[in-house]
């Protein structure tokens, strides 16, 4: 499935270039799981034989990124906080972990925002709990497009650096979504066998 989606994402930027990196980072970064492990390397290919230009296309990408991330906001921000209080009896919430949330985003926003932008899996969700969280949108826009701007140096760098060789970077990429994906479950685990320990007491 995934390789699929990624073949797609390449033939798509093989015709368009710039603006499939454009909208493919921004559809990225607006929750709707695009790779961009094979947007931005491609990219940095394409810019390698002379297709594209490397700054564009890292720039292209980092401003896809940052407005896909902003729409992922104010998703959140206008949508999102009603519909987590309507039903967060169900999900298991309370205003105390609504309030948590509030908190951890006012004082160490900036800091989730910009690091969450260099880990996979977690860079395309972020934006979410950040609008729910009505975290100030001028630092959250400021936060997002450095840590963007980062990504897709690292990415596009990397595609333009190895040249014909760009592929090399995917295993890299799939390693590091394992790892970040076996964190996040680790961590469900952990919080679930909390509740359940406290039930149980």
């Amino acid at each position: 499935m995934i390789e699929h989606l990624i073949n797609l994402v390449i033939a798509v930027l093989d015709k368009v270039g710039y603006a499939g990196v454009f909208f493919g980072m921004a559809l990225e970064s607006a929750c709707i799981p695009i790779p961009s492990e094979a947007i931005l390397p491609f990219g940095g290919f394409l810019s390698y034989t002379g297709r594209l230009d490397i700054f564009w296309t890292i720039m292209l990408g980092t401003v896809g990124g940052t407005l896909g991330s902003l729409a992922a906001y104010y998703l959140g921000k206008l949508g999102g906080r009603p519909l987590v209080e309507k039903y967060a009896d169900r999900i298991r919430l309370n205003r105390a972990h609504l309030e948590k949330t509030d908190y951890y985003f006012d004082k160490y926003g900036e800091k989730i925002v910009f690091y969450s932008r260099l880990l996979p899996i977690i860079r395309t969700f972020i934006s979410l709990p950040a609008g729910i969280a009505k975290m100030d949108v001028n630092k959250f826009v400021i936060y997002t497009f450095a840590g963007s701007l980062i990504w897709s140096v690292l990415l596009g760098y990397a595609g333009y650096a190895l040249g014909q060789n760009w592929v090399l970077t995917r295993p890299w990429f799939h390693v590091a979504d394992i790892i970040v994906a076996g964190a996040i479950v680790a961590f469900a685990a952990y919080k679930l066998s909390g509740r359940l320990r406290k039930v149980n007491s």
